[in-house]
């Protein structure tokens, strides 16, 4: 099923792989990537004693001569299987690259070998069936000499994105930025480097994009604006309505006319920062670390202007929403002889430019942040590695050699040797996201409650209640 998903092809044959080496890959093969079942128990140790898929012994076999955990049969059968340059990336249970006895046993011989090249922990709640937490394991056998008694440790348990309730996975950015940090492990400098390359050119590409964003969210803000004004004009001149609903809707227009003021000043300065911008390096994207590190703190302001744009996008919204909730709750006549202003505020025509208002404003603040995005995955590399090489970084990544892991029991869990980040300010907590997140949480919850009343109600009738 998983080949057929991804459009490959493959010899598929019936058999317990336990005790049946159907494909006879030992030392064949030059990639292995797997996602074996976790955990699996009782595996008969008789039957497989001597098998040539397992070099470094059994993991360990109880009274009943059963293997009680079979992860490491599944690791020593990926390591067995690669040829003289053959790379390995598994899929394996958490509790794996710390178990003792037995098992350490083997993971000690497997790291001995020097073919362990990297390890990277992941929250629990990746896999669509299970919520363990997992590594994610990889072997080289053609490990070069300087790093053959070296392990690459990445606690990636802060490192994802909220899909639903249930699930978590990482954007396409997040892999892209581990993938980076193995390629400064590997020397492999231009590629980091080319990867915050690619970013600038993002970050041009989304400013770009602003412009007519922006502008369209301006021309239904114009009309509607217009219309407030005659509305307000029409309604002070109107003796019977109270004086208290004449000052409420004057002030609320008062608001919204300073805080335009103040979002012109500003969108006109953003917008000449982000052609400043885009001139001086979308067609000669910085390849060097000192000129990105130059592009990053030039964008700097910018992204920080973008995020106080898109706060007064969203005040502007709801300022508008204010004056079309005040001006719908106002006794004005709706038949002949209604004022200009009456007529420019016709309720049904400006409940429906404000829907048309709320949803330009998000495509507007959607843009905003695509641009700062791209910019902050640039600074999140920059900040971690500065000088575009390798460095340990607390909470995230360490580089190892053999006789820390012995010292540390011969475990392989990089959150025992990469420490703890220390705690810092989000300055791009984004809440419209959070509350998103739980409003995704929230339907899911709705779903899962209409499934179980739904099921409840058919157990009942079934008992004749």
């Amino acid at each position: 099923m998983n080949l057929a998903v991804h459009g490959l092809e493959g010899k598929i044959a019936e058999a317990i792989t336990y005790y049946q080496d159907e494909h006879t890959l030992v030392g064949k093969c030059d990639f292995v990537m797997a996602n074996p079942p976790f955990n699996v128990d009782l595996v008969d140790a008789e039957r497989i004693k001597g098998d040539p898929r397992l070099p470094f012994g059994l993991p360990g076999v109880n009274k009943a001569k059963k293997v009680s955990n079979g992860n490491y049969l599944w690791i020593s059968y990926f390591w067995s299987y690669l040829s003289g340059k053959g790379r390995a990336g598994f899929v394996m249970s958490s509790q794996a690259s710390s178990a003792g006895h037995g098992e350490k046993e083997v993971r000690q011989k497997i790291v001995e070998t020097g073919d362990v090249d990297v390890m990277i922990s992941i929250r629990s709640n990746f896999f669509y069936t299970r919520t363990v937490p997992c590594e994610l394991w990889h072997f080289d056998r053609a490990k070069p000499t300087e790093r053959r008694d070296k392990v690459l440790m990445i606690d990636a348990r802060n490192v994802y994105r909220k899909v639903t309730r249930k699930i978590y996975d990482f954007s396409p950015e997040q892999m892209k930025n581990m993938a980076a940090i193995v390629w400064l492990y590997r020397g492999q400098r231009e590629r980091f480097l080319a990867l915050v390359k690619d970013y600038f050119g993002r970050v041009c590409a989304e400013s770009n994009a602003v412009p007519a964003a922006l502008a369209t969210f301006a021309a239904t803000f114009a009309d509607l604006c217009g219309r407030f004004d005659r509305l307000t004009d029409a309604v002070a001149k109107h003796a019977e309505l109270g004086a208290e609903k004449k000052q409420s809707l004057a002030d609320a227009a008062t608001e919204l006319r300073e805080a335009s003021a103040l979002y012109e000043t500003d969108r006109k300065k953003l917008l000449a920062g982000l052609r400043t911008f885009g001139q001086k390096y979308a067609k000669a994207l910085p390849s060097e670390n000192a000129a990105q590190h130059a592009a990053r703190k030039a964008f700097d302001p910018i992204a920080e202007a973008i995020r106080g744009l898109i706060k007064q996008v969203d005040l502007l919204y709801k300022l508008a929403a204010r004056i079309g909730d005040l001006g719908g709750q106002l006794p004005l006549p709706l038949g002949e002889g209604r004022g200009e202003g009456e007529a420019a505020f016709e309720p049904r025509t400006v409940r429906r430019l404000l829907k048309q208002l709320d949803e330009e404003r998000k495509a507007a603040e959607e843009q905003l942040k695509h641009a700062a995005y791209f910019h902050r995955q640039v600074a999140w590399l920059q900040d971690r590695f500065p000088k575009a090489e390798l460095q340990a970084v607390p909470g995230l990544v360490k580089l190892v050699d053999r006789k820390e892991i012995e010292e540390g029991d011969w475990s392989l869990t990089p959150g025992r040797y990469v420490g703890v980040a220390p705690p810092e300010e989000d300055e791009d907590f984004d809440f419209e996201q959070t509350i998103r997140d739980i409003h995704t949480e929230l339907a899911d919850l709705n779903k899962e409650a209409v499934v179980l009343a739904a099921k409840i109600q058919e157990n009942l009738e079934e008992l004749g209640i």
